[in-house]
């Protein structure tokens, strides 16, 4: 098995590969995606930041995607939306109804956020906490 990287204040050279296409973005998009890594970051400073599946669709940008002994969410902008999908989104507890997205997959869920929106932050830390502790 790879040996798990370790976060530190340094930003790990993945993470930096997630900063420029974030900035990119220059709209609304832009905003929201850095506010929920912000989040993101904040639930478990463990968080491994790549970017993955790098492809034509995704103008060879790749996904951005966190992580913490497995996937954790992927993060993808959408002329309309951000979209936070949790790799096993289906299996973690949800009181507060932040997932609005992919409902009736067995296995993820996500999040849509449409411009203007906003998302509970605490109730969306707590689902990154759990989705820590489910591939823990």
């Amino acid at each position: 098995m790879p040996e798990r990287k370790k976060a530190s204040s340094k930003k790990q050279a993945p993470a930096r590969r997630i900063d420029k296409p974030i900035r990119d973005q220059g709209d609304w998009r832009k905003e929201t995606l850095e506010r929920m890594r912000a989040l993101i970051l904040e639930a478990d400073p463990e968080m491994i930041e790549e970017r993955k599946w790098k492809k034509p669709s995704n103008a060879m940008k790749g996904v951005p995607v966190w992580s913490h002994n497995g996937i954790i969410c992927t993060g993808e902008t959408y002329a309309k939306a951000v979209k936070l999908t949790f790799a096993r989104g289906a299996s973690l507890p949800d009181p507060s109804h932040v997932f609005n997205a992919s409902l009736e997959g067995g296995t993820r869920r996500a999040i849509d956020i449409h411009e203007g929106e906003k998302v509970d932050a605490r109730a969306f830390k707590a689902l990154v906490k759990a989705a820590v502790a489910e591939n823990g």
